[in-house]
């Protein structure tokens, strides 16, 4: 084993140049363009998140990298004539990934902006998006990728056995000119934040994203604060603790990598390399091993798991494709698609019902209709998926719930691409699915193995019937669109008033360790992803999980939604930090965000109303602040008046902050908040007496000047102006 001063040494060394490569593109870019000039990464508010973090330090001038700069020369020192100390290798990784970040963003001025494969820095939006995934398990880690493989093959494989894992691959740098990323698009292989592949950049800096992402996820999620005298140590053991993340380091290390390297370990992550390196294992008083050498490219993403801790969840499914989750962002495009159904094209629905035990054939699996190797290439067909279940705790309620996840576990088969849900289904199957032997069986196999693997409290028995021939969907899908009609009158009479009992969630605790989701019939959870069914449904398939009942109790205030046993609950799950919790009302006591929130309403005072923006919604608004800037009034668990997250379909909800007055107090609103409610917006507006309602919000096509939208409220006389002042 290679001595560890040949790391400390190299760290120290790599830092340096990386810190002089930085003050030079710095001085030029100063020369060029002056002190003033905007520093910034597009669509974050987290100004370089590195140097926030390390130095408390909101860099958005050219001159303040001068600041970053000089506190990396203090970080490095001057040059040692003897070996560095751990502790000082690893001030001088500090010292490397800021000078990194540095210079991405000195790039960024003058280069064009990442193109093509690259992506660049990630985007608040994507950050919060990808925040279900990470909470919820579904994302169990992330690996950060530095080098190129040894050959396309072992590149392909290496990433495939990490996403049947489902963990996010990031990728950044080369090794002797050739990067991962590279290789991955010679071998075809799609590449975005859907299938869990994500390459920053070809350059070594570019691995200064994949830790900016660590560290905003600690603000966006944790809500920590940077300050100057906590230097970062906060974020730090945030993302020890919980950001369960490792590096794989592909070929030799040079000084550069090294120095990298030293920073990574900063955040307690692991490094796992296929060369020989100086190894530091069982380190500390939790004896974790942070640097692994030669570890051969078929156990890499197993023994990184185990390095790092991760609880993996893997389902073996007996089909001839991989799959997992990272599978289902791929698409299967007309040219390589070997066969579809439903869509534009033909009939297709999915259909799944309950029945009493005896009545169910657990694991039989039947096609009526033509299989995939019997029909020529490029084919349409008919499909109907017809699912059976029963359990001794199924109910009724659940058959919807289990029923949406067939998209899901149908779209994670790679080559399957799934789209859609009831009687609007389009399903496709690429060439090479159908070449290495998937057939319509294996569809069958899918379902019943998720079924009763994710859902084994209420699944006991799984029987699929799956129809090729048009006689068979015909006959099956009057009967189901009759219990689609069925379900969705009885999610209408659904209200908060017929039940007693709430769902808590908390699977962002995980990330959020103060923020308590209370779901009710009429308000569904804040990422949008969760209703009061699904808590229902996850408590009787894990009683001990984040999703438990929570009773109301004793009124406190029903206009606000205030009930003693909510309270209760909430204080006690937040780590006593919350106290009172409105489920009603945005000005009193509002419910918490974890950071994954669909879109932020945000107070007007001047118009007596609110604003409502998207995450995916890049510009200005009226209060003068983007997504991500009003976002940072509400992640984390803080409790703002007057601010809150929310799932977008709440804004349909009656109980919309009622409170205040509901739908009526929407001044401002995204045009695409607009048109992805569309008519059941439109509707809403119209059950509370406001038919032109909608006509009389503004969005950014009106205007994003909070002057000029008084002006446009005055003139089409909105009701807010005639309501209760807000304040």
């Amino acid at each position: 084993m290679k001595d560890i001063s040949v790391i400390l040494k190299g760290a120290d060394a790599g830092a340096r140049k990386i810190v002089e490569i930085s003050g030079e593109m710095l001085r030029a870019a100063l020369e060029k363009r002056g002190d003033r000039h905007p520093v910034a990464f597009p669509g974050t508010a987290y100004y370089l998140p590195l140097s926030y973090a390390f130095l408390g330090l909101k860099v958005r001038e050219l001159a303040q990298l001068e600041e970053v700069l000089a506190a990396c020369r203090s970080l490095v020192g001057e040059p040692r004539d003897r070996v560095p100390t751990l502790d000082e290798a690893l001030a001088a990784g500090r010292a490397a990934v800021m000078a990194a970040e540095a210079i991405e963003a000195v790039r960024l001025l003058d280069g064009p902006p990442p193109s093509g494969i690259w992506l660049g820095a990630t985007s608040d939006a994507v950050l919060r998006s990808q925040g279900v995934k990470l909470v919820d398990g579904s994302m169990p880690g992330i690996a950060a990728i530095v080098g190129g493989a040894p050959s396309q093959e072992i590149a392909v494989n290496l990433v495939r056995d990490l996403q049947e894992r489902n963990i996010l691959v990031v990728m950044a740098g080369d090794t002797n000119g050739v990067s991962l990323a590279e290789q991955l698009e010679g071998a075809k292989v799609q590449m975005n934040w859907d299938t869990f592949l994500v390459p920053y950049g070809k350059e070594l800096t570019a691995a200064a994203y994949a830790l900016g992402f660590a560290v905003r996820a600690a603000m966006t999620f944790g809500g920590i604060t940077p300050t100057e005298a906590d230097r970062g140590e906060k974020i730090l053991a945030y993302n020890r603790e919980r950001v369960h993340a490792f590096v794989i380091a592909l070929g030799p290390l040079d000084e550069l990598k090294i120095a990298v390297a030293a920073g990574v370990l900063n955040f307690g992550f692991p490094i796992l390399s296929d060369s020989d390196i100086p190894e530091l294992l069982s380190f500390g008083p939790e004896k974790k091993d942070l640097i692994v050498a030669n570890v051969a490219h078929d156990k890499m993403a197993e023994k990184a798991i185990e390095v790092r801790g991760i609880k993996i969840r893997i389902t073996k499914i007996p089909i001839p494709v991989r799959y997992g989750p990272a599978f289902e962002g791929e698409r299967v495009r007309k040219e390589d698609m070997a066969i579809q159904f439903g869509g534009k094209y033909s009939a297709g629905f999915e259909y799944l019902f309950s029945a009493p035990l005896s009545e169910v054939r657990d694991g039989v699996i039947e096609l009526i209709g033509p299989d995939l190797d019997a029909v020529e290439e490029g084919g349409v067909l008919p499909l109907g998926i017809v699912v059976n279940v029963a359990g001794r705790k199924m109910q009724k309620d659940f058959e919807a719930i289990l029923e949406r996840h067939i998209h899901h576990f149908l779209s994670e088969a790679m080559g399957v691409m799934h789209i859609g849900q009831r009687d609007v289904v389009w399903l496709r199957i690429s060439k090479e699915a159908r070449k290495a032997g998937f057939r319509m069986k294996h569809i069958g196999e899918i379902l019943r193995a998720k079924l009763v693997n994710d859902f084994p409290s209420i699944v006991d028995k799984v029987q699929v019937t799956i129809y090729t021939e048009l006689q068979g969907v015909q006959e099956w899908m009057p009967r189901a669109r009759e219990t689609y009609r069925e379900r969705d009158r009885r999610i209408r009479d659904l209200v908060d008033e017929a039940v007693e009992m709430y769902y808590s969630c908390q699977l962002c605790q995980s990330y959020a360790p103060n923020h308590v989701c209370i779901i009710t019939p009429e308000r569904l959870g804040l990422c949008g992803a969760y209703n009061w069914l699904d808590g229902k449904a996850a408590f009787e398939i894990n009683p001990t999980g984040a999703n438990q009942p929570v009773r109301k109790g004793e009124v406190i205030d029903a206009a606000k939604g205030k009930w003693k046993g909510i309270n209760d609950f909430v204080f006690e799950r937040s780590n006593r930090a919350i106290s009172s919790f409105s489920a009603y009302s945005i000005m009193d006591d509002p419910m918490t965000s974890c950071g994954c929130f669909e879109c932020v309403i945000a107070i007007l005072p001047d118009a007596n109303g609110f604003m409502i923006v998207n995450r995916e919604y890049t510009g200005q608004t009226p209060s003068g602040m983007t997504f991500s800037s009003l976002a940072e009034s509400v992640g984390g668990g803080q409790q703002t008046p007057g601010f809150l997250g929310i799932g977008t379909r709440y804004i349909l909800s009656k109980k919309f902050i009622s409170a205040e007055g509901g739908l009526k107090r929407i001044v401002w609103m995204t045009k695409e908040i607009k048109e992805k409610l569309g008519e059941e917006l439109k509707s809403r507006c119209e059950e509370i007496g406001e038919r032109d309602l909608l006509e009389k919000i503004a969005d950014e096509t009106v205007t994003i000047d909070p002057g000029e939208l008084l002006q446009f409220l005055k003139k089409v006389k909105h009701p807010a102006l005639e309501m209760e002042p807000l304040l």
